[in-house]
């Protein structure tokens, strides 16, 4: 259909992206145009009656609710029941698309709930992100639209819900909840027991052949890149060659790139991309996982030892403890972890065994009652080492630590003088790169503890949490003192 006034386009061109005003004016010098949103309206209100039903009755099919036809990845995406998927792997490949039509497909339903999160409420709610997305999709249709729980109900009672989760406390807010489908757009940006924890919201509904799915979209790169690169298939001949790829526990990674989809103007995107940096813009063009800006400073294969604690001998142990006192909250939703971290050293085969960290966002006074809790579950042989921050504050801190502690070996430490954080990790970082620093089998926190030492890159007040990085360089920094007397230095 021919466009029929320059004036009209000129004013739909107005406040979109480079990238929507590219397809626009791709269409229109091919003599097409892509409908308005009144026309979709309009459109969608002439499928539907104000109940949602046809002249039979039946509820209308979910592809009446999408103003598009899948893509084929998407359409492979979309034909999946197994439990857990993931999708895309590229920029540009229709990932948040296929998550939205994914969350669709069983809105006919009734009693069905969805949820899709992002990182933050700003993620979600920007322009053209998600829920804008789901407005221009589902505005003018029988979905309602209830702002205060930003969920749309269907004539069936289905629900799709949108979320985020800005802090580990955010998890909390879905106890309780059941739902048939969770989604994560850009799955890489969270991590992965948030993730996990939302497994046990999935519920069946007593008698229904709905499947329960959980679906993830995503880009490589993020503070979750190994985590999910581990889990699921990504690094397989078939993801390599662009085909669906199935792994442990059934687990689908369907790679979906540019060139598949063909909603994009794929030259236009292309100069978008081509502003990045090399690592980001391999990752999101090519879909590269392997390529990583991480591990500059330790790297995750320095940490694949493990051991069985019950097979350690009778050794010397250690408490480390990085101190925080401040909860998340509106004006922090993400502040420093509070990290105790138990070692033991063995001088005879030189190896350090992390047995245990203890983690925790909490008030200075809860934190105080958790060290003196844990010296107690240590026991009296286990001496307790606190950081001690500059200042006549960080002095008192650990003053009323250390008497809280009467009868154990426990002392502050202070780090003045000893150099930055760089600097203090970097005899940590040659055990670890020695081989000579293991971690025990089948704990819980290991992915967090190898996360965090990956992304650590130096810096004194970098982008990502250092805390456990603190610990075991100052747990490195005990033992090599501890031994320096003797010949079994490090």
């Amino acid at each position: 259909m021919a466009v029929s006034s320059r004036d009209a386009l000129a004013g739909r061109v107005r406040g979109m992206s480079k990238a929507q005003r590219a397809v626009l004016l791709e269409l229109d010098r091919r003599g097409l145009r892509l409908p308005t949103r009144s026309e979709m309206v309009k459109r969608a209100k002439r499928r539907q009656t104000a109940s949602g039903r046809d002249e039979n009755g039946n509820f209308y099919d979910w592809r009446h609710y999408c103003p598009h036809e899948p893509t084929e990845k998407q359409a492979a995406f979309l034909a999946l029941e197994g439990r857990e998927a993931l999708f895309g792997g590229a920029a540009g490949g229709g990932k948040s698309d296929a998550l939205l039509m994914a969350a669709l497909q069983y809105v006919h339903i009734p009693g069905y709930a969805a949820i899709i999160f992002r990182r933050t409420y700003a993620d979600l709610s920007k322009p053209g992100a998600l829920l804008e997305r789901a407005h221009a999709w589902l505005d003018g249709t029988a979905a309602k639209w209830i702002d205060e729980t930003k969920t749309f109900r269907f004539p069936s009672g289905a629900t799709i819900s949108f979320g985020y989760l800005d802090c580990e406390k955010d998890k909390l807010n879905h106890q309780g909840a059941e739902y048939q489908f969770v989604g994560f757009d850009e799955l890489t940006q969270f991590p992965e027991k948030w993730y996990r924890y939302l497994f046990s919201r999935l519920r069946r509904l007593k008698g229904s052949k709905i499947p329960i799915r959980m679906r993830g979209a995503t880009n490589p790169g993020g503070v979750g890149h190994n985590w999910v690169m581990g889990r699921f298939p990504i690094l397989t001949e078939e993801a390599d060659a662009g085909r669906k790829s199935v792994g442990e526990r059934g687990r689908v990674f369907i790679p979906s790139k540019l060139e598949d989809n063909p909603h994009l103007d794929t030259e236009e995107y292309e100069e978008s991309l081509a502003e990045l940096d090399t690592v980001t813009r391999t990752q999101l063009r090519r879909g590269d996982w392997r390529i990583s800006s991480g591990g500059t400073v330790f790297k995750r294969e320095w940490f694949a030892g493990r051991f069985n604690p019950s097979d350690l001998p009778k050794l010397a142990t250690l408490r480390q403890w990085d101190l925080a006192g401040t909860e998340p909250g509106p004006t922090n939703t993400d502040p420093d972890f509070t990290r105790g971290l138990k070692s033991a050293y063995d001088p005879g085969k030189k190896i350090l065994y992390i047995l245990d960290l203890k983690s925790a966002r909490k008030t200075a006074g809860a934190v105080r009652d958790l060290v003196v809790a844990t010296a107690w579950e240590d026991g009296k042989t286990c001496p307790v080492r606190v950081e001690q921050e500059g200042g006549s504050s960080g002095k008192y801190v650990v003053e009323d630590l250390v008497g809280a502690l009467l009868g154990f070996d426990a002392k502050g430490v202070s780090v003045s003088g000893k150099g930055g954080k760089l600097l203090r990790a970097r005899p940590a970082s040659a055990q670890a790169e020695a081989g000579k620093i293991l971690l025990p089998e089948g704990a819980a926190w290991v992915s967090e503890f190898i996360d965090e030492m990956e992304a650590f890159d130096g810096s004194e007040n970098g982008g990502s949490h250092d805390d456990i990085v603190d610990t075991l360089s100052a747990t490195v920094d005990f033992w090599a003192t501890k031994r320096r007397h003797t010949a079994a230095s490090w």
